[in-house]
């Protein structure tokens, strides 16, 4: 019996107690792991200087290296994380709605647990805590199948997660981690429909399409960020430039960090040689269309490729447009429905961006950055759903549940 039937019919059986458990014991739970968590930060941080070390030897560019590295501080902030997920209410339980139809049997819509969560991902040790225990708030058991390039902090992180959970009374198996980093188990985890419910991968486009293409476990699609920020014609220039540095240079190497940066051509000669000028410390490569070149001293044409392309690092394509219009249209085309952004001082149209573009999440006048489930008030998340079945944005609590009907009756017969 392969490793993985071995961790579905364990996930499986965990889930059916898990999702029983009290909310209050599930809040201790929580608060006592996010204290393990920063009793065990020199144990965590050794383990992720192991795959620190050899990513660097593998040459590594800095801004994956920075999705990989943890620190006093991000354990510190995992550790919150954590404990404002205990803070938040729990979904499962709750009935929103109650009716009566015409035979006189009440009807209630309640919220259940998924079941058994997968979860697919790449470099980023904290998606492993923050997956581990939104699940685990709202009775869903998980497994993990983490990158090569992460595999000793993840080790460390779910066995510290383990050891409080068996401290907690809760069972252990409500958090797994595939070991195995093949593809080939990758592959095997995609199709284990017998004890997965669903699937949700979380990282790059390869990754994803990989998932979407391969998978027969239920999908939720999440993450591929080829995010915008327009800046229109009716602009504040100073408010222009920093939410163009935020939104590419504070972390370029997440989803929503904008990779295109689209402007009116009739602020173009004004705006771009001053937003060159604040990205040049951080040493940010531009591919320009033709028309943005005459405003950039060093610049390289942008191919139709490079308006596709999710850089995940410190590049960013500028294209140029003769009106909203035309900006609405590039961005609906080449983004990948996750967040987009104008930039602007007139009512009309920024209510005409936010109406007229699809994305999860659409900004007037703040940086693509907040797309995340902590800033949006969450606690953490699962990722962000680029979908539009089931959920879309930010996957919090909320979005890790599904639904049963509860009927009650008197008898009634049809």
């Amino acid at each position: 019996m392969s490793e993985l039937i071995l961790k579905g019919k364990a996930a499986k059986e965990a889930s059916q107690s898990l999702s029983l458990a009290e909310t209050n014991k599930k809040n201790a739970a929580l608060v006592a792991l996010s204290e393990k968590l920063l009793q065990e930060e020199e144990r965590i941080l050794e383990a992720n200087q192991k795959d620190l070390m050899v990513a660097k030897k593998k040459g590594i560019v800095e801004a994956m290296l920075d999705r990989l590295r943890l620190t006093k501080e991000r354990v510190a902030e995992m550790a919150e994380a954590v404990k404002q997920v205990a803070s938040l209410k729990d979904p499962i339980g709750e009935v929103t709605n109650m009716w009566q139809n015409e035979a006189g049997l009440s009807i209630g819509k309640k919220k259940v647990p998924l079941g058994v969560i997968g979860i697919i991902y790449e470099s980023r040790p904290n998606v492993t805590v923050d997956a581990a225990v939104l699940c685990f708030k709202t009775g869903n058991a998980v497994i993990l199948r983490g990158g090569s390039d992460a595999i000793h902090s993840n080790q460390a992180l779910v066995g510290v997660i383990r050891e409080s959970l068996a401290h907690s009374g809760f069972p252990v198996d409500s958090v797994q981690l595939i070991e195995d980093t093949s593809r080939e188990t990758a592959q095997e985890l995609m199709r284990l429909n017998r004890f997965l419910d669903v699937l949700i991968p979380r990282g790059g486009s390869k990754l994803i399409q990989s998932v979407l293409e391969t998978a027969t476990v239920p999908v939720i699609e999440t993450g591929t960020g080829n995010c915008h920020v327009y800046i229109d014609q009716d602009a504040e220039k100073e408010m222009a430039i920093n939410i163009t540095v935020n939104a590419k240079c504070s972390r370029p190497s997440v989803c929503n960090a904008i990779e295109t940066l689209v402007i009116h051509e009739d602020v173009a000669a004004k705006f771009l040689p001053e937003i060159e000028q604040a990205l040049a410390p951080y040493h940010v490569e531009l591919r320009a269309d033709a028309h943005a070149l005459n405003y950039l001293s060093q610049a390289k044409l942008a191919t139709d490729e490079d308006f596709q392309t999710e850089f995940l690092d410190f590049i960013l394509a500028i294209k140029v447009v003769q009106s909203i219009d035309e900006a609405v249209a590039h961005i609906n085309y080449y983004g990948t429905k996750h967040s987009e952004a104008i930039v602007t001082t007139n009512y009309f149209a920024a209510q005409k961006f936010q109406r007229e573009i699809d994305a999860a999440a659409v900004y007037v006048n703040a940086s693509t950055r907040f797309t995340d489930g902590f800033e949006f008030g969450f606690g953490a998340e699962i990722g962000i759903s680029t979908q539009k079945l089931h959920a879309r944005g930010p996957m919090g609590l909320s979005e890790l549940t599904s639904t049963k009907y509860i009927i009650f009756g008197e008898g009634q017969i049809r």
